[in-house]
């Protein structure tokens, strides 16, 4: 059997130094063009493989960060863990993934991760308790929650680090568009109660009807799962009068109650009901829905997120809360202005 090259094997046949070797293939070390040239052209030559977990015994960083999610069903992760993932590995991270459950704290699932040595985490559809976030302060491993932020009835406590789109002006933006078009028993399909993206939607939202002295028809809670929020539809258009709008706290669920007034009530949108969803995930173009819905910047989502990431693990540690603009995407949901 073949013995595999050892860096020192590299470092011979390049004439360089073993240390020159190791800074060669560690991301944002300093090597000089000349030097990386030869030395990958003998790991080449070698068939050399640098050998990750000796690098991160001496470096004593990982460069792993662990991604935690909750809510998969969703299309907006899927397609942010994608985008992440790679943007993650240009900046010369990996990440791993972890599934929380649902609705609850993923410090279950901590100890798990700090076993990994992880150099960060970043927390999307998923929360930590105050605790376990203080804990992985105090170890230095820096926090970021992506599109959520901590319950802000523990604010005081709070050492997590937060990217988020501005649901609140979602939210608004969302209610004068319904009132602007003539809309008047406007009523709100809600997330998780706990959810601090679903709070600030219904907040913005009902704060902008209030100040357009519309009041809040009608409110369901879907808990942002496709069978709950058609279910949710179905009590809000059977039970007494049904609302003439709809503003949904996220597209997944935005589809499901499109489909139940369609295909069960024979209800149609904008005619009949006008909608608007939140997120803008590819289905919501598609022909069948053509959703009007609230837009999150997710690609500077994510790079913001990374870039905290990355700025923290080889700096200090401290909450930075960063909050992106979103907009208005009109499709086909809502009733013209003429």
């Amino acid at each position: 059997m073949k013995t595999a090259a050892r860096s020192q094997d590299v470092a011979d046949l390049a004439k360089v130094s073993q240390s020159a070797v190791s800074r060669t293939f560690t991301p944002g070390a300093s090597v000089s063009e000349e030097t990386r040239r030869k030395v990958l052209a003998a790991a080449k030559k070698l068939g050399y493989r640098p050998n990750a977990l000796a690098r991160s015994l001496i470096t004593r960083r990982s460069h792993i960060v662990a991604l935690v999610m909750s809510y998969l069903e969703n299309q907006f992760y899927p397609l942010a863990l994608e985008k992440m993932s790679q943007k993650f590995q240009k900046e010369g991270y990996h990440v791993l993934m972890f599934i929380a459950e649902m609705d609850e704290d993923a410090d279950a699932i901590l100890a798990e991760i700090l076993e990994y040595q992880v150099d960060g985490i970043v927390m999307a559809s998923a929360n930590l308790s105050p605790r376990l976030a203080r804990t992985c302060a105090d170890l230095g491993v820096p926090v970021v929650q992506f599109n959520r932020v901590s319950d802000p009835r523990r604010r005081s406590q709070n050492t997590l680090s937060s990217i988020t789109s501005d649901n609140y002006s979602g939210g608004q933006m969302a209610a004068n568009l319904l009132v602007d078009r003539g809309y008047r028993r406007i009523a709100f399909l809600a997330g998780l109660d706990n959810s601090s993206t679903s709070l600030e939607r219904e907040r913005g939202f009902t704060d902008a009807l209030a100040a357009r002295n519309v009041p809040l028809a009608r409110r369901e809670a879907g808990h942002y799962d496709f069978k709950l929020a058609s279910e949710a539809t179905r009590r809000l258009f059977t039970a007494g009068r049904a609302p003439d709008a709809l503003f949904v706290a996220n597209d997944h669920m935005a589809i499901a109650a499109l489909d139940v007034l369609r295909s069960e009530l024979g209800l149609h949108s904008p005619g009949h009901v006008g909608v608007i969803g939140f997120d803008d995930v590819p289905q919501a173009a598609w022909g069948a829905y053509q959703l009007t819905t609230v837009r999150q910047d997710l690609e500077q989502m994510i790079g913001s997120t990374v870039a905290l990431v990355c700025e923290q693990v080889t700096g200090e540690v401290r909450p930075t809360n960063i909050v992106i603009p979103c907009a208005l995407i009109e499709r086909a949901t809502v009733r013209s202005a003429d």
